[in-house]
């Protein structure tokens, strides 16, 4: 199986660490967030797996190189010209992906033991052209979703924009986004934003024609690596020791 690691952030909040390091390879328990997700990724099957870099990008080449890849295919989508984004940039790894089969997007500052086999089964069991990991937690920007899991809108509580997918509306579910998706081939070929984009746009625009699922992961370890103090947290949870 394949996947792709969201790994060009510059990690402006994780100052003053990323002043000479790269976000992906600042350490929570003494190992590299990349490594961390490569191994996550290992221990669910995946073989093949492309990294996008920007910022710092020699850095993370160099560590790969010096562990041998973690005995993984890896390939690098270089965006040191431009920040492409999620969606612009899973749209220049397009070629790397096998038509018509399912990969595991991740972000570098995700750090979870989520059961990604586990969320690729329901993912194919209801035949979806994208699955988001959600979570039922504080934020300012939550994706909406119907009763079945579908993805109907997205909201976001501090601006107060609202999107919505369907004229009607209805008691939809407020959930927060945790930076892991596993997406099928064909969704390359239907997105139609270009350039410089988030994948967001790109859901809710599919969202409106095609099944996008979120699946819920509440009872799981999760931490979002943004911030000094988050770093912090996640060194002390009992399955990053």
């Amino acid at each position: 199986m394949k996947a792709m690691i969201f790994a060009a952030g510059k990690g402006t909040r994780l100052k003053p660490l990323t002043d000479t390091t790269p976000k992906a390879l600042v350490k929570v328990a003494g190992k590299p967030l990349l490594e961390h997700v490569i191994m996550h990724l290992k221990s669910a099957g995946v073989t093949d797996i492309i990294i996008n870099v920007h910022y710092l990008a020699e850095q993370i080449i160099e560590f790969l190189k010096n562990n041998n890849n973690f005995d993984v295919n890896i390939s690098i989508s270089d965006e040191s010209d431009v920040l492409l984004d999620t969606g612009g940039g899973l749209l220049k790894a397009a070629h790397f992906f096998e038509k018509d089969s399912d990969f595991i997007v991740y972000n570098v500052d995700i750090l979870s033991d989520i059961n990604l086999n586990d969320m690729l089964a329901f993912h194919k069991n209801n035949k979806a052209l994208a699955t988001l990991a959600v979570r039922d937690r504080k934020t300012s920007r939550y994706f909406l979703f119907d009763k079945n899991q579908t993805l109907k809108g997205w909201k976001n509580t501090t601006t107060g924009a609202l999107i919505k997918t369907i004229e009607k509306d209805k008691d939809l579910i407020p959930l927060a986004f945790s930076g892991i998706h596993i997406i099928n081939e064909k969704l390359l070929g239907l997105i139609e934003e270009t350039g410089v984009f988030s994948m967001t746009a790109a859901y809710l625009n599919l969202a409106k024609k095609y099944k996008i699922l979120g699946y819920r992961h509440d009872n799981t370890q999760w931490f979002d690596i943004g911030k000094i103090e988050t770093l912090k947290e996640a060194e002390k949870s009992y399955f990053m020791k």
